[in-house]
Formats: structure tokens, C-alpha cells, sequence
């Protein structure tokens, strides 16, 4: 007989809003720096916390930055997102960007993870896209796990387990 594993409180697949807020409050999920806001009828906004431009020197943490064109550039986000071994997230590049010529390419972030988020972005237009530090960038999409991972983020890799802002190169 098998029994349902314990850690799943929502329906299988992509949580809803109302599944994100109760998957939170039972701690199966995390996400610190929270902002009703940033919730989506099925995700999260995550939102700007740091922006590096690649061959500029220092990171952006406040107000608006200008990212030239044919330019490739990271942003930290301003969230923490811990996922439960039950759940992974997907990451989706929001369309008011993709709009302004920018292209994302993002990966899962995997049952298990905690820290915030690191992703690489590209301006492919051919003007200078102005991006405020605080602004929406990503939206997260969660989805439950049929069955809980048998080791989670940090005991595969954990390369970049709880990171902390713009982080290009694995903790040694």
C-alpha cells in the first residue's frame, strides 16, 4: 500500500495563489521578503534586488539602471525562495521585459534549494533598457512533486545553497 507522502498539502502540479499562501504557512515552502503584490492567479512575482552588468564594475542596489544594448546583465532577487522536498519552481522572464527586447534563459530551482535567486539576462535590443532596482523581473511558477526527492539541492550540489545577491561563480 502506498501511503501519500506527507509533505504535499496542494493538489499535484502548478500551485495556485491560495495553494502558495498555505503551502507558506504549513512551512513547506519559504519565501522571505514576501509581498502579497508579487502573487499571480498561479505564482510569484520575484523582484529586483541587484543588478550587475557584465564588464562594468559594482552592483546596482538602488534606482534605476541602465543596461546598454547587446548587454548581458544579472539580477539577485530581492526574495529568498526556499523550496520544500517536495516542490521545485520554474522561472519565467515577465513579459513587460521581453517587450523592452530582453531575453532571460532560466533554469528550475530545485526541491530543496534555499537563498535567493541569481539570473542572467541579455538586453538584445538596440537601445539602453532602463530597469529599476525593486521592480518585478521574474515570475516563479511552483509545482509539487509527485513524490518527495530522495536528496534534495544541497545534498546533490548545493552550489549556490543559500546564496545571498548577485553570485556568478559556485561557493568553494
Amino acid at each position: 500500500m502506498i501511503l501519500p507522502h506527507p509533505c504535499i498539502t496542494a493538489p499535484m502540479g502548478i500551485l495556485s495563489d491560495r495553494d502558495i499562501v498555505e503551502s507558506m504557512m504549513t512551512g513547506h515552502i519559504g519565501i522571505t521578503g514576501f509581498d502579497r503584490k508579487s502573487l499571480t492567479p498561479n505564482g510569484y512575482d520575484l523582484r529586483i534586488a541587484e543588478i550587475k552588468i557584465l564588464g562594468r564594475d559594482g552592483i546596482h542596489k538602488e534606482g534605476m539602471v541602465s543596461v546598454p544594448p547587446r548587454t548581458m546583465f544579472y539580477v539577485s532577487t530581492m526574495e529568498a525562495v526556499r523550496m520544500g522536498n517536495c516542490f521545485c519552481a520554474e522561472l519565467w522572464l515577465r513579459t513587460t521585459w521581453i517587450r523592452k527586447g530582453v531575453i532571460g534563459a532560466f533554469g528550475k530551482v530545485d526541491a530543496g534549494f534555499n537563498g535567493t535567486l541569481t539570473l542572467g539576462a541579455y538586453n538584445a535590443s538596440d537601445s539602453a533598457v532602463e530597469i529599476p532596482v525593486g521592480e518585478r523581473f521574474c515570475q516563479m511558477i511552483i509545482e509539487s512533486l509527485q513524490s518527495p526527492a530522495g536528496k534534495g539541492y544541497s545534498e546533490r550540489s548545493g552550489n549556490y545553497q543559500n546564496q545571498n545577491g548577485v553570485t556568478l561563480e559556485p561557493k568553494k
